[in-house]
């Protein structure tokens, strides 16, 4: 942004686009190339108290960050605080834009399948030099809380809920179809009844996720013993498991079946990219179901303003261990290391996952949090929604077996190149059998490079 000379008496207006503005006295950030202001309204140039914090969500989370930012600030007079909300699909493409230019943000929200990439770039902060100045309080903090985020001796990521994948379901579609699940046992074969049923009553139909190559895979093949990315990060884990790879083909075969039917909604919508929660199948009743993560189900009933339930996900075997479903850190919050204000940055860590007022605004949307402070003081403050989830979460945890190390870093490249497969299949010009076969070759060709 080209530096110009503003004359404050013109009328300001507040906005929230990326920047916390507490007051609408506009300074322009040193260095930043965008204009904020600090909560006493003086210009971070000045004060040299400025961060930026980065994360992917929602409406419902980007609202609440901001405001626990600008608490952040009003304890902290004289610092900027320069958020930088995204989708999910956006998030990391501009990331790696910005590791580019040189212009990372100092803290981001970080994901479990991206952490090892990140690391091995030298990129994250070993935070265990904080902890050890007491910077950030980790007292109320398992061992087993703290693993997660540990790589290599180091600790690269800090946890901030725990979470499960499972499957968002509209009641009222189930009601009008006479239909009722039992989540604690169910299979895919249940999941195609229902489908059929629900179409055949109502014309509503069913959805698959843009990413079912990569997180209902997982879910079948970990039923099977095998990890979706073998221990080496050079091929997929299942390449030589039969029995995991004839489960991926009944599965396709599954939704073909719906699509003849007429029960499957359109694949090619429902893999658009960068789509908000307001405009997926779910939210917009052209869908009964919809896969995501248990720490999104706030923000998709906040979505489709309507009730929506949450369940286990579907099995092979009904729910028999091996279980596919593990309790996965909801995303992490990590520090890098391009920083320059390393000690303020940790100072942010440490308020995001420790300060019961800024934990009151951000009300558990990331997920279960860790430290027992904080989730002892929210228990009797969260709504029926998050407090649905806190019983999920307790629900679900017999039914899971442990995380598998962190994804290979090519792990976003494999999606990509099994996406176009996967919707191929289900379009009818590939058969589920090739399908498996050369999403399988097009993954493991991109892992053993």
């Amino acid at each position: 942004m080209k530096k110009t000379a503003l004359v404050l008496a013109v009328l300001c207006v507040p906005v929230l686009v990326g920047l916390v503005l507490i007051d609408c006295k506009r300074q322009e950030a040193s260095g930043s190339g965008t204009t904020s202001t600090t909560s006493s309204g003086r210009s971070d140039a000045n004060s040299g108290g400025y961060i930026r914090f980065a994360w992917w969500g929602n409406n419902t989370r980007d609202e609440r960050t901001i405001k626990a930012a600008q608490l952040f600030m009003e304890k902290h007079p004289g610092v900027t605080v320069e958020t930088e909300p995204a989708q999910w699909d956006g998030y990391w493409a501009k990331l790696n834009t910005q590791a580019a230019a040189g212009s990372l943000p100092d803290i981001m929200q970080q994901d479990y399948q991206y952490i090892a990439q990140y690391n091995d770039r030298n990129q994250l902060v070993d935070m265990n030099t904080y902890a050890q100045k007491g910077i950030i309080d980790l007292s109320k903090w398992s061992d087993s809380a703290l693993s997660s985020g540990r790589l290599g001796g180091k600790l690269i990521a800090l946890n901030l809920g725990t979470n499960a994948l499972g499957l968002g379901v509209d009641p009222t579609v189930l009601q009008k179809a006479g239909v009722t699940i039992d989540d604690t046992k169910w299979t895919w074969k249940d999941f195609e009844a229902a489908a059929l049923t629900i179409y055949q009553k109502t014309g509503v139909q069913t959805t698959v996720g843009r990413d079912h190559a990569h997180m209902n895979w997982e879910h079948i093949v970990r039923q099977f013993g095998a990890p979706f990315f073998a221990p080496d990060h050079k091929s997929l884990g299942f390449t030589d498991n039969p029995q995991a790879r004839a489960a991926l083909k009944d599965n396709l075969d599954m939704l073909l079946r719906l699509r003849a039917a007429g029960a499957l909604y359109d694949p090619e919508d429902a893999f658009i990219a960068g789509r908000a929660m307001e405009e997926e199948p779910i939210s917009q009743g052209k869908a009964w179901n919809g896969f995501y993560w248990s720490n999104q189900h706030v923000g998709y009933v906040d979505a489709g303003k309507k009730p929506l339930e949450y369940y286990i996900y579907p099995s092979v075997n009904g729910l028999q261990a091996p279980f596919g479903t593990y309790l996965k850190p909801s995303q992490f919050i990590s520090m890098l290391s391009a920083s320059k204000s390393q000690d303020l940055a940790a100072e942010f860590v440490n308020f995001f996952i420790n300060d019961l007022e800024a934990n009151r605004i951000l009300l558990a949307e990331r997920g279960i949090p860790v430290p027992t402070t904080v989730r002892e003081d929210l228990a009797p403050r969260v709504d029926a929604n998050m407090k649905y989830l806190f019983d999920f979460i307790t629900k679900v945890t017999p039914f899971t077996t442990p995380i598998d190390p962190p994804d290979a870093p090519q792990a976003g490249e494999v999606r990509d190149v099994m996406r176009p497969l996967l919707l191929q299949c289900l379009i009818g010009k590939l058969d589920s059998a090739t399908a498996v076969d050369e999403m399988i070759k097009a993954a493991n060709a991109v892992l053993g490079r």
